[in-house]
């Protein structure tokens, strides 16, 4: 867990962790308690590398 952390980090892992805690805050000032968990699940997908933060998400135009 301490590696996928700390490892492995991509513009697109910043970008997905920015986005994340910026519509937390939002929605915590708004009071749109609903867009805390959208907020959170896309900050996750940037801090634990899942998702298509990780890289899955991309068309491999090889095959």
């Amino acid at each position: 867990m301490k590696e996928r952390l700390l490892k492995n980090w991509t513009w697109l892992r910043v970008i997905y962790l920015g986005l994340g805690i910026a519509v937390i805050i939002q929605s915590a000032l708004n009071e749109q308690w609903w867009g805390i968990l959208l907020g959170a699940y896309v900050g996750f997908m940037g801090l634990f590398s899942f998702g298509c933060a990780s890289g899955n998400c991309q068309i491999d135009s090889e095959k």
